[in-house]
């Protein structure tokens, strides 16, 4: 039997006889160690490199090579918000604002978008590779005139164009920030995307409906059912990325944090002047070393001169950092409004198909218990037929 087996199986690699061994060493305490499981190569594939398209403000895209750790530390982001962007897990759509990023996950386009330059894995997805080159046409030619969007519009309603580049008009103004305008080509994507499924949903829904009202059949009802699966799968998505951009836009604190461009103009700002002070300190002690040290207790002219404008350029700073703020979460609330409105319709679509359907199942239920009522009638009339002689 033995030799039987070995002529018949294949014989086993060697790195599969050794990890055998090894699994069934005795450690040190005596106990066997875990058996079948390779740690250091699963290890290893969490901090694999992996491929990124990155696009910067310029519009400019390339291919870059790096790993979790270096992506973590470059947009200061924890773990589990790269975790929404690996194509090997299925999260719910996901909009996150952070210290220097904004995690977007909506629907195929899974990004990182910072103040300078947009992160995504490197993938064949069309819709990935037309956001890129939408980003990229919007942030290199950013200045279009208005007559020549709407005439372009018209042209593509008449073609029935589903792609997202095609589907809406660039209502962003090129004042925007960069991280705006990145968002904004992603809330595109993703709404046009989920828009042109329900297209195509309504489409094939509609006739089969109809049909079946004329004609009930086993393979007509099951027809049907798959079509309800599709379409509460569908509804459940687009309900998600209405529900996300309604709560950014309900959230104040939220929509600030991701004014990206204004914090990091802030931050090298209060840099360059925590530099100048410090050089104003140095300036200011190497000419007062061969002055007389006072020894009256009162500050002297310079420390109240360094407080006084310490104060006025903090309070100026607040000031002008709420202002900007207000107007930016203005700015951003406006842009999440006009997708909302995009996505809201389409959402309506799909509830106003789910009540046909379930008009079309009630009709179908009273045409399948009819003959069973009608029968049930002529059943009891029989009977009080017979009572009566």
């Amino acid at each position: 039997m033995a030799d039987l087996k070995e002529r018949l199986l294949p014989p086993k690699p060697a790195s599969a006889v050794n990890l055998r061994e090894a699994s069934y060493r005795p450690t040190a305490s005596g106990r066997q160690p875990f058996q079948g499981m390779d740690f250091l190569g699963l290890k290893k594939r969490g901090q694999g490199v992996r491929s990124w398209i990155r696009v910067d403000a310029s519009g400019n895209s390339q291919i870059i090579e790096v790993d979790k750790f270096t992506v973590m530390r470059r947009c200061d982001l924890p773990a589990r918000d790269l975790r929404l962007l690996d194509p090997l897990f299925v999260y719910p759509s996901t909009i996150l604002g952070r210290e220097k990023a904004i995690v977007v996950n909506l629907e195929q386009i899974r990004c990182i978008i910072t103040a300078d330059e947009v992160l995504l894995l490197n993938s064949l997805d069309s819709y990935v590779l037309q956001y890129v080159v939408e980003l990229q046409r919007r942030l290199t030619a950013p200045a279009m005139g208005e007559g020549w969007q709407m005439e372009d519009a018209d042209l593509n309603r008449r073609r029935g164009c589903s792609n997202f580049d095609n589907g809406f008009v660039n209502t962003s103004p090129d004042y925007l920030p960069f991280e705006f305008r990145a968002l904004e080509v992603a809330l595109e994507a993703a709404c046009t995307f989920l828009d042109a499924q329900a297209a195509e949903l309504e489409i094939e829904a509609y006739p089969l409906l109809d049909e079946l009202t004329s004609k009930i059949s086993t393979l007509n009802l099951e027809r049907a059912r798959r079509l309800k699966s599709r379409l509460v799968a569908l509804t459940r998505r687009v309900q998600k990325v209405r529900d996300e951009i309604e709560q950014l836009m309900d959230d104040d604190g939220d929509m600030a944090e991701m004014y990206l461009t204004e914090k990091k103009r802030r931050m090298e700002s209060s840099f360059y002047g925590e530099q100048s002070l410090m050089g104003y300190r140095s300036i200011d002690g190497a000419l007062s070393v061969s002055a007389p040290v006072s020894p009256v207790s009162s500050p002297p002219e310079t420390r109240r001169l360094e407080k006084s404008l310490s104060v006025t350029r903090s309070r100026h700073e607040s000031m002008k950092s709420s202002e900007s703020a207000t107007e930016s979460i203005e700015e951003l609330e406006m842009l999440l409004e006009a997708y909302f409105v995009v996505i809201d319709s389409t959402l309506n679509k799909l509830t106003s198909l789910k009540e046909y359907i379930d008009d079309t199942e009630d009709f179908i239920n009273i045409q399948l218990i009819k003959p069973i009522i009608e029968n049930q009638k002529m059943a009891l009339s029989e009977q009080f037929f017979l009572v009566r002689i």
